[in-house]
């Protein structure tokens, strides 16, 4: 018997019906960014080896397809393997992640770019993930990125943009979630972790959702961590719950400890109030908001929506990166859409004017008037396809209803231009 033949491991094809439902969100994505006043790039699928496991990419570093240098020799392989790492075989990889090739392309044209550079990249990435439901070692990300700009006005506007796309795409009953590393790494500091369990802390502390208040707690004392601190972590969860109130200053001082930075609880107030304001998409503080990637460096935000586990995207402020290339901080932000799990929640619309038919053809008419009958409907804008009428008609019928056509029509030897088709809606 013979194997199954199968795209590789965490790998897919798509069927034209999925495809074209996955280009028409690409389409309403980039319609939205566009009008919103950002212009898209494209990167090489690699980078640099060391661009990719310089420390800018966080756990996803771990995760990197490498490729192998040309020309290596067995006695290369030998020698690597006696160094204990083989890191020495590559010098190249796939991109993991849009924001480390940004980050390189933008220190490489930066005298080409706007002073305010708004970026929007929409390809596919690669990680050597452990295949799972929902998880893929391609799948596309969709990143817009505000490069030059210091202040809240860019996450005002990545915000705004990333909103009006999900309701473009017909996505309602989303909120954001938004924090502040700066604010996290208070709290911290006010509960009495010291400096060094920071990064540990928020590992578990980002768990809060899949293992609950008591798997943190007891979690953090595995760690060892400074046992008051935790005691008083413990004690702040165990608080009255703020009663619900607009979002607001006050809203977020009452989830936070003593002693955070009050400029940072000024600043997210007013991200997340002007954020609503322009979109209506409702903005909740979330104090225990970490987001993994350690490159953060300010203002955090995802997107959630209703019923679902997960987020559908998100993203932050990495002021730091850049300047790992240039030599100097250059203020940046960015906000991704989880793409994969937005177009499996979306269908696909047909249009009900019969722009898209089919032409079933009887096995006399000659090719030369099919072709020329197709031309003429083609001009006219429609899309056509030609099938050969078979004993099974309502079979094939079906099977071009669900590739989305919206119409057929019969032609025998004797038709002789567009005019004369009898179009029949299907479906």
């Amino acid at each position: 018997m013979a194997s199954p033949v199968t795209p590789p491991r965490g790998m897919r094809d798509f069927l034209p019906r999925d495809k074209a439902r996955r280009e028409h969100a690409l389409g309403i994505i980039r319609s939205v960014y566009s009008r919103f006043g950002f212009d898209e790039i494209e990167t090489p699928v690699v980078e640099d080896f060391a661009r990719l496991h310089s420390g800018l990419g966080g756990d996803n570093e771990k995760l990197a397809f490498n490729v192998l240098k040309r020309g290596l020799t067995p006695e290369d392989a030998v020698s690597a393997a006696e160094s204990g790492s083989l890191d020495s075989l590559a010098d190249l990889g796939l991109r993991f992640d849009l924001t480390v090739p940004l980050a390189r392309f933008y220190a490489t044209h930066r005298a080409e770019l706007p002073p305010v550079f708004r970026a929007v990249q929409i390809a596919p990435v690669w990680r050597a993930e452990r295949p799972q439901k929902g998880r893929y070692r391609q799948f596309m990300q969709c990143d817009i990125d505000i490069i030059g700009e210091a202040g809240p006005l860019a996450e005002i506007e990545l915000i705004s943009a990333t909103s009006a796309a999900l309701s473009a795409l017909g996505l309602t009953g989303c909120r954001v979630r938004i924090n502040d590393r700066r604010l996290l790494t208070g709290m911290l500091d006010a509960f009495g972790f010291v400096p060094a369990e920071h990064p540990g802390v928020l590992i578990t502390v980002d768990k809060l959702d899949k293992i609950g208040t008591a798997g943190v707690l007891a979690e953090l004392r595995e760690r060892e961590a400074t046992p008051e601190a935790v005691n008083r972590l413990e004690e702040f969860f165990a608080r009255p719950t703020p009663e619900d109130q607009l979002f607001g200053e006050a809203q977020i001082r009452s989830q936070l400890p003593l002693g955070v930075d009050d400029s940072v609880i000024a600043e997210l107030t007013m991200i997340g109030a002007a954020a609503a304001h322009a979109d209506s998409t409702p903005v909740i503080f979330d104090p225990f908001l970490v987001r993994g990637m350690g490159y953060y460096t300010g203002p955090i935000f995802e997107i959630e929506h209703p019923g679902l586990g997960y987020s559908l995207g998100g993203g932050g402020r990495y002021d730091g990166m850049i300047g790992r290339f240039l030599g100097q901080d250059v203020p940046a932000t960015g906000f991704s859409i989880g793409f994969e799990r937005v177009v499996d929640l979306l269908e696909l619309t047909e249009d009900a004017s019969s722009d898209s038919l089919v032409l079933v053809y009887d096995r006399d008419v000659a090719p030369a008037a099919l072709v020329g009958l197709k031309s003429e409907l083609i001009t006219s804008g429609k899309r056509v396809r030609l099938e050969k009428r078979v004993k099974n008609l309502k079979a094939l019928l079906d099977r071009v209803t669900g590739e989305g056509f919206t119409a057929f029509a019969f032609v025998t030897a004797s038709t002789a231009s567009a005019a004369e088709l009898d179009l029949k809606p299907l479906g």
